[in-house]
């Protein structure tokens, strides 16, 4: 799940300066779960910006906003009223706003922050647990990944800076990434994994501004 947090009301209030109308789009996934772009936040963004002085043109929840085919339905649904705003907040990732920024071609203004991609324990506790590095290497390192868990990012086991399986980034709270794989190979008797050498990684890999295509 991609996670987000809210953007301070000051920099929205800074951001929409000039835009007396806005049209707002919700996400039905991950804003959802996050609590930050669901019909509820949608509905409490409205009212904080009708208290900056702004008009409201509509709203809509996409389902999944980063799908370019339902945010250009819903948006030709809303036509009317999207066509009647100076722009769009959108509550919800990165890649949802520029989706909507596409497929309106209007002033788009995001009003979250993307944090990671992660796992929920409940709301408001998540953990970040990969990065879309585009070389998965989960079935050598027991399901651990060490791009987004190591503090460092190592390839090739532990550094010398782990201390009772604690990592020394973030002053030893967190569990060293390189501990947890070498306990998780060894108890699926796979501990020659942990030997494996692994190349530098090829970071142009992960796809940053840049089309991909599966067939």
């Amino acid at each position: 799940m991609i996670i987000t947090v809210h953007k301070p009301d000051e920099e929205i209030r800074q951001m929409t300066e000039g835009l007396g109308k806005l049209f707002l789009v919700g996400c039905g996934t991950c804003a959802t779960e996050c609590k930050t772009g669901g019909e509820e936040e949608v509905k409490a963004a409205k009212a904080k910006l009708e208290q900056m002085g702004k008009k409201v043109t509509g709203y809509v929840i996409v389902e999944s906003v980063c799908d370019q085919r339902l945010t250009r339905l819903d948006l030709k649904k809303n036509r009317a009223a999207v066509d009647a705003a100076d722009g769009i907040l959108v509550l919800s990732c990165g890649t949802a706003t520029q989706t909507v920024a596409d497929q309106s071609k209007k002033i788009t203004v995001p009003g979250c922050n993307t944090q990671f991609i992660g796992t929920v324990e409940r709301i408001g506790r998540y953990f970040e647990r990969c990065r879309a590095c585009g070389e998965c290497v989960l079935f050598e390192t027991g399901g651990i990944c060490p791009i987004a868990r190591c503090g460092k990012g190592l390839l090739n086991g532990p550094c010398g800076g782990q201390t009772k399986g604690k990592c020394e980034v973030g002053g030893w709270k967190n569990d060293c990434a390189w501990v947890l794989i070498y306990n998780n190979l060894r108890d699926s008797g796979r501990l020659d994994l942990f030997k494996k050498y692994r190349p530098p990684k090829d970071y142009s890999q992960m796809a940053a501004a840049r089309e991909v295509i599966f067939r």
